[in-house]
């Protein structure tokens, strides 16, 4: 099983960027709001969601359902193949579905040409989203989509290896420095301490508990070339190179939680998903899960979100906010926690979550530090240009990556 975030942000490609490009030349996005004739009355609304599988299918199918006999509308949920391509084609040809998924790492490419309906503010307490959250989809200044659910990045320990290593609860690391004694003493009895993902979803985690990030926070200047950064991405780099730390193709796996899962490493820094994949591939495994060490900033770690996305050419806009104001109600979205395994984006329910899957609260707690994906438009190339830096990490120049990533950003902006 492939690690969430990591296999959305797979298909966020050239082909959806150029798609809507063409859409917006061609189709007069930027003035659908205005020129799209409502419908009052009955509705029957298309909605294609990126379902993570049959669960998750069934689950918002009958919530649907559920809406539509209460409401008197109609709604078919379809479940995509190929989200960004089927929505791409959907936005270019004027003919898109009225509610669909929106990953935050992809949001501001759909917001920048007026694709989608910012109809964020009529849903009911929209305080009661978590701030990162409604950041994660706000775009000059408007916010646009109501979050669904989100993920966020914790420490796992793998007990059996742990106690293998003679460590003990007191060994747990809360910042950096103690996060490399750890690792110190798990390398000197021979085991692997770390798998870590070598992407930005992984070690921007420690750009973010060093007081940096790649972006400023609207969205409008590339902010990586910065000592916070750097000093980040050298800390990193000091774990690859000492050993501390192993990238998944290092042990042989394809993510770092089948590297933990497999036994090849003590710990790995892995999403809320992981914990279906190891129920799935690796049953035995006994682990427990606890807070991203802080570092020399504080807390910090990554979120992964998406949001409910209105198009802009819906006839059906006030039925669809209606729509996602239930699937966005507190006992909804408890109720797709407990078939698919999301966390609430509502603040409201926090408790209820934490009293259902105690095992779970470092990483819904995390939402309170948490940094969300890139929020700005034609980053693609970018952004895979700085996978490519942070894959080669162990031989590169931490400061070349960060200031090609600013110089490739200010282009891609038309800075």
């Amino acid at each position: 099983m492939a690690p969430r975030p990591l296999a959305r942000v797979a298909v966020a490609g050239l082909a959806a960027v150029a798609l809507l490009g063409s859409a917006a030349c061609g189709s007069g996005f930027d003035d659908s709001s205005e020129g799209t004739a409502q419908s009052s009355g009955p509705a029957s609304l298309q909605i294609l969601i990126g379902s993570s599988g049959d669960a998750e299918t069934k689950a918002v199918q009958d919530a649907a359902a559920k809406w539509a006999g209460e409401s008197g509308n109609t709604a078919t949920v379809t479940p995509a193949q190929d989200l960004t391509q089927q929505l791409g084609q959907g936005l270019a040809g004027g003919t898109p579905p009225d509610v669909f998924y929106v990953d935050a790492a992809q949001f501001a490419d759909y917001a920048s040409v007026g694709a989608l309906e910012p109809y964020g503010d009529k849903i009911s307490n929209t305080g009661d989203f978590y701030e990162s959250l409604r950041t994660a989809f706000t775009y000059d200044g408007k916010f646009y989509c109501a979050p669904k659910d989100f993920s966020t990045l914790a420490l796992q320990i793998n007990t059996d290896l742990w106690t293998k290593a003679g460590l003990t609860d007191a060994d747990i690391p809360t910042t950096w420095d103690q996060l490399t004694a750890t690792a110190q003493k798990i390398k000197a009895k021979g085991q692997v301490p770390l798998a870590l993902g070598d992407t930005r979803d992984r070690v921007g985690a420690f750009m973010v508990q060093n007081g940096g990030w790649l972006m400023s926070e609207d969205g409008k200047q590339p902010t990586a070339d910065t000592p916070e950064n750097l000093a980040a991405l050298q800390y990193v780099k000091d774990l690859v190179t000492k050993g501390l730390a192993q990238y998944p193709k290092q042990l042989d796996a394809g993510w770092s939680g089948e590297a933990f899962g497999k036994g090849k490493a003590v710990m790995t820094i892995e999403g809320n998903w992981i914990k279906g994949a190891l129920q799935n591939d690796f049953p035995n495994v006994k682990y427990q899960v606890v807070p991203l060490p802080a570092g020399p900033k504080g807390p910090g770690t990554l979120s992964f979100t998406q949001c409910w996305g209105i198009a802009a050419k819906s006839k059906y806009k006030e039925q669809a906010i209606k729509f996602v104001e239930a699937m966005t109600a507190g006992e909804q979205q408890m109720a797709f926690a407990r078939a698919f395994g999301v966390m609430p984006s509502r603040q409201s329910v926090h408790d209820q979550y934490v009293t259902a899957f105690p095992a779970d609260k470092p990483f819904i707690d995390g939402v309170e530090y948490a940094q969300g994906p890139v929020n700005a438009p034609k980053m693609d190339s970018v952004l895979r240009d700085l996978e490519a830096g942070l894959q080669a990490l162990s031989t590169g120049d931490p400061k070349t990556i960060l200031a090609n990533f600013d110089k490739n950003a200010k282009a891609a902006l038309g800075d």
